[in-house]
């Protein structure tokens, strides 16, 4: 249609809530008043409809904490768009009746590699167990099922490899999405992030190890040749959308730096030329799915003579990598975490009352 941006996944969270608190994450950060806001059924589907991308992903916060969340996955199915609900499976067997097999409906499961890595990875003993137990259930009842792993410094690249193997092998899941871990600016443990070059060993590391197996990517391939160090591409932010509780968030899902009322708003008035490794300080490290896949399926499209490649010889694991984007001029970061914060309890009429004497600054922020 002649568009330079447009969505192809609409990342709809519905809320912040979780039932873990994994060291990673910097979703979970905000006030009790933020934490127990909910986006409304009627909220979720306007969101789709006025988005109007072909998927939904539903991550959180954990998304079966919603006590809408049956019905809200019900309408965008109905609305025959592709819906991948984001899980770490806790409440999955208790909420499976609320859904219904879909070839449109798929449960993606948090898990980080094997026990002892996810058990760590979400900071809990036995996570792991019950989302395996949940796999198994929601496959048995005819769901398709596949697993999200976010990878961190210090992953042993064999046991990942011989997880993915299991997961393809035994468990029979539908497909494996993975990424390397963003470095959320409030996450709790700034120490075990990624940054580019590492990201490219590891998964050569993890790649050069499938050799006669056949694990099953939901990724793209040419996303997962760049984290090899075989493409060179900027984000596409724009691509995956955001909507929470805030409003649509600026410019993408891990990333917010300010939020529009509509997604019309958002498309016509961010400043995308601002974003993205080389141009700005907090997307340097940044190689993940929901600013990449965007990049590597537009890639796909014009370039059919890669994946024909890449199906043929795989990933390239040994030699060059492609050279890196440049950091040196990216722009200062700005921390509007607080900002933000203090703006939507403002307006929702919940805005704690701060003295002069602590400098203006809420005491439900000082952590």
């Amino acid at each position: 249609m002649g568009r330079t941006r447009f969505p192809l996944v609409l990342m709809l969270e519905p809320l912040f809530r979780c039932n873990l608190a994994c060291a990673g994450c910097g979703k979970i950060d905000y006030p009790d008043e933020i934490l127990n806001k909910r986006l409304s059924l009627q909220e979720c589907l306007d969101a789709v409809d006025e988005c109007g991308a072909p998927a939904v992903a539903i991550p959180g916060g954990e998304p079966l904490l919603h006590k809408e969340i049956g019905e809200i996955v019900k309408g965008i199915v109905a609305r025959k768009k592709f819906v991948s609900l984001c899980t770490n499976a806790l409440l999955l067997e208790k909420k499976l009746h609320l859904f219904t097999p879909s070839p449109y409906l798929t449960f993606s499961v948090h898990l980080d590699g094997d026990k002892g890595q996810h058990d760590k990875s979400v900071c809990q003993e036995g996570v792991y167990e019950k989302a395996v137990a949940a796999i198994k259930l929601a496959k048995s009842k005819g769901f398709q099922v596949g697993i999200n792993s976010t990878l961190f410094d210090g992953t042993d690249a064999k046991r990942i490899a011989d997880f993915f193997t299991y997961v393809t092998e035994e468990l029979k899941i539908d497909g494996i999405t993975v990424s390397p871990g963003y470095a959320y600016e409030r996450a709790p443990d700034q120490q075990h992030f990624l940054n580019r070059r590492k990201t490219n060993n590891l998964f050569r590391d993890i790649f050069r190890r499938n050799t006669g197996k056949k694990w099953v990517f939901s990724n793209s391939p040419l996303f997962l040749d760049f984290l090899a160090g075989n493409q060179q591409y900027q984000c596409a932010p724009w691509g995956m959308p955001a909507r929470n509780v805030f409003g649509w968030q600026r410019p993408c899902y891990l990333l917010g730096e300010g939020y529009a009322s509509s997604f019309k708003e958002l498309m016509e008035t961010t400043e995308w030329d601002s974003y993205g490794t080389g141009k700005y300080q907090k997307c340097s490290d940044c190689m993940v799915h929901c600013g990449y896949e965007a990049t590597a399926a537009m890639d796909a499209v014009k370039n059919p003579l890669k994946m024909l490649k890449l199906a043929l010889k795989g990933f390239k694991t040994e030699g060059d990598m492609v050279p890196d984007v440049d950091l040196s001029k990216a722009r200062p970061a700005e921390y509007v975490f607080d900002k933000n914060v203090q703006k939507f309890m403002a307006e929702t009429k919940h805005a704690p009352k701060a003295s002069a004497k602590d400098g203006g600054t809420p005491k439900s922020h000082a952590a």
